[in-house]
């Protein structure tokens, strides 16, 4: 089957430890996305075709300071 190529978001999520990783991890796994945390560069990669602000807002949803950076 072909798939279509999704948009790989770059977000800053303000992530100092791995209990911080953990619950990015937890909101982004309720959406059903793929993504990727880079947590010394505080930094997390979303492959997905969903809104941009949707996804800024599950982030938000950890309490961390979110910022859409752009794709990658």
């Amino acid at each position: 089957p072909s798939t279509k190529l999704e948009n790989f978001l770059n977000f800053f999520v303000d992530m100092t430890c791995e209990g911080c990783s953990g619950a990015v991890t937890r909101v982004l796994k309720k959406l059903d996305v793929k993504f990727d945390i880079d947590l010394p560069n505080k930094k997390v990669f979303i492959e997905s075709d969903k809104d941009t602000d949707v996804l800024l807002e599950t982030l938000k949803k950890t309490g961390k300071t979110v910022t859409y950076i752009g794709l990658k």
